[in-house]
């Protein structure tokens, strides 16, 4: 099946409403999609972190200058 999308054309509401019927589309598949080890080991230590009591957590506004820090 192909389709072309005028992305450019689409308003922000429409945008908006086709990556939530993407989103729900790729959920309901889950099970194909391939989650590699590392990102599971990651998510894994984090957890671990939160559960002892040792996870540190920022503000969205602290975050977001970290990583512009970061990526500029």
């Amino acid at each position: 099946m192909s389709a072309t999308l005028q992305i450019d054309q689409m308003t922000l509401e429409d945008k908006l409403r086709a990556m939530e019927a993407l989103w729900d589309e790729l959920c309901r598949h889950d099970e194909a999609l391939m989650v590699p080890q590392w990102h599971k080991d990651l998510l894994d230590e984090r957890e671990r972190l939160i559960e002892q009591g040792q996870a540190q957590f920022s503000d969205w506004e602290t975050a977001r200058k970290r990583i512009d820090q970061r990526t500029s």
